[in-house]
């Protein structure tokens, strides 16, 4: 039963073969009336693909099948909700940005009012320190002549003049640290005696002595002040007052006396003595350094001299500061020009949505619905180009000599009897067609063909892709 089944299958598809063959020789092959080639084809356009760059969901469609367009023409628009979103996050990032950068120029025009403002007071500073340099030179003036008349120690055997004042400045200073140091280390071996002299406490017994020999001072000098008042009752209350310290003092006095003995009291006697002259060293070595410091090596030259590099050091800031603030404005004014490139970026995002043809055409077959989400790159509409119209016959192998590039031919079609319109070949294929797969007779080969395309000329539009026409060979 299946072998008659393929056998009526194969009764039915030979025939149709046969016929379809010999419909594709009479409508594709050449014939031949008085030496003039004929072809018969198809007019055909280039085929133009229609797709979006972005996906998206189809919004509107604007063309149908068979309709022709125009080059602008618009064809279809996707959805742009979400990029509108973008659009707004991208234009909210703008404005910040611009903030930044007004705020960028507010701080460098900050900046340079500041660094100006540090230039003119480190003039003024300047100016300020040459008013105190030249006061403190016309003060020192006196000493100065005096110092050359100054007698100096037998001691000495160089004049006066030998060293100078910086010189004399240093040795001072010198002497002044010595004395420091020597002064910290009597008063810590003076504490030490202390601690060493008795168990009791002998501080104690020390401060209560000074502070009734203060006591005491100004008790009496209250007496001999209420005596010139001749007032005895204010006198008897002096008097009072007095033998009142006198007793404090004199038990004071008692008190440190039996906390110490002889050798004791000696001892930190001599402590106090060493310390005594070592205090009095260190003053008088800052004393005379201090005398040093005249002229332009005087306090007041020496603070003015400070406040001019405070002043030059905030002129340092300022000019960092300006130059901070000038790379902060360059990184503002970038990060602009790159959100406004986002901005421009989605707008042509935008625009792209609405697609339209490139070219003019007629639109072939319509591949989108309303709704339908496209990915980018997907056809949604193919054009056939009714500006570049072309036709592609087939001519046997024994006339494919007679045909070259550029020869001219005349097309006619049944939608328009009569009317010629001028076509040229525009290309010849460089392998032969043939039917059936295997020719070894003459006869056979005279069926193997070679497509033949060419160019037509249509200026009036009359033409359309899918008409069949005749081609008449100007040879």
């Amino acid at each position: 039963m299946h072998s008659r089944t393929i056998r009526r299958i194969l009764a039915i598809f030979l025939p149709l073969t046969a016929v379809s063959v010999a419909i594709f020789y009479l409508l594709n092959t050449t014939q031949e009336e008085d030496g003039i080639l004929h072809a018969s084809g198809t007019v055909e356009g280039v085929e133009v693909i229609i797709a979006s760059e972005l996906p998206g969901r189809v919004a509107e469609v604007f063309v149908e099948e068979g309709d022709t367009v125009q080059p602008g023409d618009l064809m279809f628009r996707l959805e742009d909700e979400i990029y509108q979103a973008q659009r707004n996050l991208a234009l909210t990032g703008l404005k910040n940005a611009q903030a930044r950068l007004e705020a960028a120029r507010t701080a460098v025009n900050t900046a340079e009012a500041t660094l100006e403002s540090a230039q003119v007071n480190t003039e003024a500073v300047q100016l300020q320190y040459e008013i105190t340099l030249a006061a403190a030179r016309l003060e020192e003036l006196p000493s100065r002549v005096s110092s050359w008349k100054q007698e100096i120690p037998n001691e000495f055997s160089l004049p006066v003049w030998y060293f100078q004042k910086p010189e004399r400045l240093a040795a001072a200073e010198v002497e002044v640290d010595a004395a420091k140091k020597a002064l910290e280390i009597e008063t810590k071996n003076f504490q030490d005696v202390l601690e060493d002299a008795t168990s009791a406490n002998i501080e104690d017994a020390e401060r209560r002595l000074r502070e009734a020999q203060a006591t005491f001072l100004v008790a009496e000098d209250l007496l001999n002040r209420a005596k010139l008042q001749n007032d005895q009752e204010l006198e008897d209350f002096a008097q009072t007052r007095f033998e009142s310290t006198k007793e404090e003092l004199e038990a004071a006095q008692k008190a440190y006396d039996e906390m110490l003995s002889d050798e004791a009291q000696e001892e930190i006697l001599q402590a106090r003595a060493r310390l005594t002259i070592v205090q009095e060293r260190y003053d008088t070595a800052l004393d005379r350094f201090n005398q040093l410091r005249t002229g332009e090596y005087s306090l007041q030259v020496e603070a003015a001299k400070a406040a001019v590099k405070q002043a030059e050091a905030a002129v340092t800031l300022a000019e960092t500061q300006v130059v901070q603030a000038e790379m902060n404005l360059i990184q503002a004014e970038s990060a602009v020009e790159q959100a406004q490139a986002e901005i421009d970026l989605i707008d042509v995002q935008i625009r792209k949505l609405a697609v339209t043809s490139a070219t003019s055409g007629v639109v072939r077959s319509r591949n989108i619905e309303l709704g339908e989400v496209l990915q980018s790159g997907a056809v949604a509409l193919t054009l056939d180009r009714i500006d570049t119209l072309t036709i592609t016959v087939y001519i046997p192998e024994d006339r494919y000599g007679q045909i070259t590039l550029g020869d001219h031919a005349q097309v006619t079609v049944d939608s328009y009897p009569g009317k010629m319109i001028d076509a040229y070949v525009t290309r010849i294929a460089d392998r032969a067609e043939f039917t059936p797969r295997n020719v070894q007779t003459e006869e056979g080969r005279r069926t193997t063909v070679f497509a033949v395309a060419l160019s037509v000329q249509d200026s009036d539009g009359k033409l359309k892709p899918g008409m069949p026409a005749d081609v008449t060979f100007n040879n």
